[in-house]
């Protein structure tokens, strides 16, 4: 298919360096361009893993105010 299209100076500036890089026509650079664009989108997203440190403490947090009352103790007997 033959079609007329303007692009921006940074895509024109990547799909002449591919054409270069790759000896092609700048027709295939472009779809090249544009389906590794695609096939990102494709792609599932990674799941979030919230990264944890142990820190030798363990604290109950179902007892907020209890929570609290242990993690003031401490930070008091730091104090001392």
């Amino acid at each position: 298919m033959r079609t007329t299209v303007r692009l921006d100076e940074d895509v024109a500036a990547a799909a002449e360096q591919l054409r270069r890089e790759r000896h092609i026509g700048l027709s295939e650079a472009v779809n090249e361009l544009a389906r590794a664009g695609l096939k990102r989108h494709e792609s599932a997203p990674k799941t979030f893993r919230q990264a944890t440190t142990e820190l030798g403490l363990r604290v109950d947090v179902s007892n907020v105010a209890e929570a609290l009352q242990l993690l003031d103790d401490l930070d008091h007997a730091d104090d001392r």
